[in-house]
């Protein structure tokens, strides 16, 4: 099969296209064709090895990458089931974490798959699986907005963040999306009730307080996200960092729990980074909202296979609203 390998950790060129052996499948595993990969931040923080701190935790390999093949999203079709796989047969179309999914074939448990909406092209499905888990983690599993609240997202057009306007706005919460002149339209669309364009104002300015913020950009210091807090109001922290980084997001990520145990707001984290908790559940719940008519995936741009460095860069120089993705088949 032709999949896109990574021999070293480095900048986006260093990928390329091989021809290499397709993945044997386990006992508890579905060996799925891939149609489509989406492109994540997570994947350039994997490429570039980045932070390095991440690497001594163990993710993502201390020398070289732990995974050769890049990828980590995906939708497609089942061509294989091992012995102890149940409710996946050969044929079915699915969606969800397949590690190495920038190949033709990919490898994974039953519990990270789930059957892909009718409604949805490859292409939006293979979007699904990394921003919709994360928005509704942030939105309504740690974030725990209600209906009534007024809850904002802080990179309201990015991969997780038309997602999380969705899911807001789905709950019954007043949204207010946070992004660049160009996106306000998008943004309002997908249910936002205002739309703060970041390059004329300041959603930290304190005129306004929020029950919940959900930051997935990491621009603004923690005591001006506090300030546009309710006094009890919960912040979401979601990644950010940038490359070369020692620590990238962690340290911020550490200022956020340290503070946390002196306040009355209430600071917490989402690590975006997946498979974690209970994944099958969440698809399950991001595939209902889908099928409802209530969740929509936003897909930027796509890229062939052997375009795949160009879109890794691009989602890591943040130029990408919604998702970008890779077309395999």
């Amino acid at each position: 099969m032709k999949a896109i390998v990574q021999e070293r950790f480095g900048p986006p060129d260093i990928l390329r296209v091989v021809d290499t052996d397709r993945p044997e499948v386990g006992a508890g595993q579905v060996l799925v064709r891939v149609h489509a990969a989406a492109l994540n931040p997570y994947d350039w923080h994997m490429l570039r090895g980045d932070p390095y701190v991440a690497r001594l935790m163990g993710g993502m390999g201390l020398t070289r990458p732990k995974s050769r093949v890049a990828g980590i999203d995906a939708a497609g079709r089942v061509e294989a089931v091992g012995a102890d796989v149940r409710g996946f047969r050969p044929g079915d179309e699915v969606l969800g974490f397949c590690a190495g999914s920038f190949a033709e074939y990919a490898c994974t448990t039953s519990d990270l798959l789930v059957p892909k909406p009718a409604s949805l092209t490859f292409e939006q499905a293979a979007a699904v699986p990394m921003g919709a888990v994360t928005a509704l983690r942030g939105i309504r599993t740690v974030g725990r907005a209600q209906a009534g609240q007024r809850v904002l997202v802080n990179g309201a057009a990015g991969g997780v963040g038309t997602f999380a306007v969705q899911i807001a706005a789905a709950l019954g919460a007043e949204v207010t999306g946070v992004c660049g002149a160009r996106n306000v339209e998008l943004v309002r669309s997908l249910g936002a009730a205002h739309v703060v364009d970041y390059t004329r104002d300041d959603f930290t300015d304190g005129r306004v307080r929020y029950d919940v913020i959900l930051d997935n950009v990491g621009n603004r210091p923690l005591s001006r996200l506090r300030q546009a807090l309710t006094p009890t109001g919960t912040l979401v922290a979601n990644g950010g960092g940038s490359p070369g980084h020692v620590f990238g997001a962690i340290g911020s990520m550490l200022q956020v729990v340290a503070v946390n145990a002196f306040v009355r707001q209430q600071l917490r984290l989402i690590l975006p980074a997946a498979p974690a908790g209970p994944t099958h559940e969440d698809l399950l719940a991001v595939t209902a909202l889908i099928e409802a008519g209530k969740l929509t995936p936003v897909v930027d741009r796509t890229y062939p296979l052997t375009d795949a460095a160009e879109g890794v860069r691009h989602v890591e120089q943040g130029h990408a609203h919604g998702k970008a993705v890779v077309t395999v088949l």
